[in-house]
């Protein structure tokens, strides 16, 4: 497979979008995520290192959110005394003060996981020197992170310093979470910092190394929360100096004295080195790509795209905790704070459920060891049963903010999604029991999965209202965002009906397979006969919105006497069209946030109804579309493929393969967006190429490629056995 694709490159620097690549040239390993800025820095960059599970809560702010660790990357570079940094403006195109940048590449490989940086850089003096920065984090080692600066003499025998830093005075955009008495620490030939979180008392270690024929240490300055060492060499013509930076960080989620083990870790990785490093992490990338890959034959762009998805996928899932999981910008960016949502259960999830189920796993546990946060959430409003929360952080509980930022007219908006979205409970049921039929892990489902799936429906079943001899739910808010409050929503309904169903299949499955634990669950959670009798009462007498007349699901009853909106008008844009007509108008229309409906037939397939009423579906509801989330394309995607509408299903799928790569949404530099890139691999392989489980394990039914495409090839597991398809086009 060519290179190319496996590369996203960057061919000149443009200013205006170095947020956005920072986002999408993220680096990580499962532990921690390091957003692609410049080791010399950059004016109105930001730096971000996340680790997975650390988060505090500020004083002032309103939730917790996940901290911006210490700074790993700072390596500043003088080449004659000219500081070399991006300078995008100049005078003196011939002989700059300042230095000047006559060339610029940066690639990020997908396939091992590496990012470089190739920059021709010419002195004041008048010396060239080219200088290529390459760095990782270790996916074979997940504490380890590592850089090399080879910088060559292109012209002339220029004098080169380096410094190699560590910065512990990081913040989130203004708001500082780590105490300011960090433990600074220069010994030989290595710097490090110990750290602690201001609330939420995490202690973080972070020790670096810099690998070279002389390194020194800097004089202690007033910012003792950088320190650094540096060095000094005179570089030939046309030859090269190699400056090698190791880092390793350790939290006390990991182990009891994070900086010491840092500094012992670092110790054994600078006896392996800098080269073996490298080749251990490949070899581990390699690994995974031979179980994730997807290779489409004759649509060179998707196929960088898909896999650029699949990358960052891989990069956020964690591998070796469970009690840490993907949130919605990923490791990527400080967007969403860093909150879990459903962006995991129903989007982010299914790919490591098909290629990689112990990521898949460590996710799901995630949940089960917050399930006294659901079940307090529950309590709080007067429910029983677990209620999961719209976004969760380390503890389990609700952390969605009950107002937003302040709005240019200085007002606030209320936040809802905490109170009424709750159809989160039905999602991380649905990823249980998916990944339950996939993988065939009994132990999971008989210990862990079971009891979540069992008591969000215990939960449901206190929630619902009987009224007139059916049910219903009142204020609630289902995938459109935009309609918040509303009565029987037809997506949360329908789903609540699929939970009964399968929550009774789950007590049947548990009596005859593990009796004894049946047993334990049932008293445990109370499943009473009349428990029982009502959730199958629920599955026969839940409303469920639909015009007979039109043979359309309702997305909510008074939905169509709102204002129409024609969404396919308000092109082109970027912002969505509640940006545009404003949040209290856009409330009273018929424009939709997202796929709600769609959403609905792609979780359930035929189970929604006849092939008709699917494509009414459609018809009446993609053009009411506004796709304001990014999760909304991938899903129009799968749907339209499954119904034959190819030119459509391109166009989503297309989108949602490059919302992040491309910036579709103007919104990358605040992080990647999950959902999408988990929604690209399920529109892939159960729209396109039509893959379903069934009885007998995976299999392809009736598949629709886009008519260029020649074959896609992709492999699955199933049950511990990996399938491998290949779906031809007959085109």
């Amino acid at each position: 497979m060519p290179k190319r694709l496996w590369s996203v490159i960057e061919r000149s620097f443009h200013p205006d979008k170095q947020l956005h690549h920072e986002t999408i040239f993220t680096i990580g390993n499962g532990y921690l995520g390091t957003r692609g800025t410049f080791e010399e820095g950059f004016a109105q960059d930001s730096p971000s290192t996340l680790v997975h599970g650390i988060y505090d809560h500020a004083p002032g702010m309103l939730v917790p959110e996940l901290v911006n660790a210490p700074n790993w990357l700072p390596i500043r570079i003088t080449v004659d005394g000219t500081p070399f940094r991006i300078i995008t403006k100049t005078s003196d195109f011939m002989r700059p003060p300042e230095g000047h940048v006559l060339g610029f590449e940066r690639v990020l490989e997908l396939d091992r996981g590496v990012l470089t940086r190739d920059v021709l850089f010419r002195a004041a003096s008048g010396n060239i020197v080219r200088l290529i920065f390459e760095r990782f984090a270790s996916l074979h080692n997940q504490h380890i992170l590592a850089q090399r600066v080879r910088i060559i003499a292109v012209e002339g025998s220029p004098v080169i310093e380096l410094e190699s830093a560590l910065d512990g005075s990081v913040t989130n955009a203004g708001v500082a979470h780590w105490a300011q008495d960090m433990h600074v620490l220069t010994d030989g030939d290595v710097i490090a910092l110990g750290a602690r979180t201001q609330q939420s008392a995490y202690t973080l270690g972070i020790a670096s190394q810099l690998i070279c024929a002389h390194p020194m240490p800097v004089p202690e300055t007033d910012d003792r929360l950088k320190p650094a060492m540096r060095t000094v060499v005179q570089i030939q013509p046309q030859t090269e100096a190699v400056f090698d930076k190791l880092t390793t960080i350790f939290t006390s989620r990991d182990v009891a004295a994070p900086l010491e083990t840092a500094l012992s870790a670092l110790e054994a990785a600078a006896h392996s080195g800098y080269d073996r490093l490298y080749a251990d992490h490949a070899a581990e990338w390699k690994k995974y790509w031979d179980s994730s890959d997807v290779v489409i034959e004759g649509d060179d762009e998707c196929q960088l795209a898909v896999r650029f998805t699949l990358y960052h996928i891989l990069i956020t899932a964690p591998r070796h905790d469970e009690n840490a999981s993907i949130g919605a910008k990923t490791l990527s960016g400080l967007g969403y704070k860093g909150h879990v949502f459903w962006d995991t259960e129903l989007f982010a999830l299914p790919p490591l459920t098909l290629t990689q189920p112990r990521l898949a796993r460590n996710l799901l546990m995630y949940r089960y060891n917050r399930i006294e946060g659901a079940r307090h959430k529950a309590q709080a409003n007067g429910y029983e049963g677990a209620m999961f929360p719209w976004e969760s952080t380390d503890t389990g509980e609700e952390t969605t903010p009950q107002w937003s930022d302040v709005q240019p007219d200085g007002s606030r908006i209320r936040i809802w999604t905490g109170d009424t979205e709750q159809h989160i409970s039905t999602d991380i049921a649905y990823g249980v029991w998916q990944y339950w039929r996939w993988t065939g892990d009994d132990d999971f489902f008989v210990q862990h999965g079971a009891e979540m799936i069992l008591d969000t429906a215990v939960f449901w079943g206190s929630r619902v209202e009987h009224i007139n001899g059916r049910y219903e739910l009142s204020q609630q808010i289902g995938p459109d965002e935009y309609h918040e409050n509303i009565d029987n929503s037809v997506f949360t309904n329908r789903m609540v009906v699929w939970h009964m169903q399968i929550a009774l299949r789950t007590l049947d499955w548990l009596k005859v397979h593990a009796p004894a634990d049946h047993d334990r669950l049932v008293a445990q959670l109370n499943l009473t006969p009349e428990r029982l009798a009502k959730w199958a009462d629920i599955i026969d007498r839940m409303y469920i919105p639909f015009d007979q007349e039109k043979q359309i699901h309702i997305q909510f009853p008074g939905f169509f006497e709102m204002e129409y909106i024609p969404v396919p008008d308000y092109t082109p844009r970027t912002s969505s069209v509640q940006a545009i007509l404003g949040h209290a108008r856009s409330i009273q229309t018929q424009v939709i946030k997202q796929a709600d409906v769609v959403m609905m037939m792609a979780l359930l397939g035929d189970a929604v109804g006849s092939h008709e009423v699917m494509v009414n579906n459609w018809n009446t509801y993609y053009p009411r579309t506004d796709h304001g989330s990014s999760l909304s394309p991938a899903m129009h995607a799968w749907v339209g493929a499954r119904l034959g509408l190819m030119e459509e299903a391109y166009d989503m799928f297309h989108h949602a393969a490059h919302i992040d790569l491309h910036d579709n949404k103007g919104n990358v530099r605040d992080g990647m967006h999950a959902a999408a890139c988990g929604g690209v691999y399920q529109a892939l392989l159960f729209g396109f190429c039509g893959l379903q489980l069934g009885d007998d394990g995976p299999k392809i039914v009736e598949p629709r490629l886009p008519e260029h495409w020649k074959q896609v090839s992709f492999g699955v597991y199933y049950r511990g056995k990996r399938h491998t398809f290949v779906v031809k086009n007959p085109v």
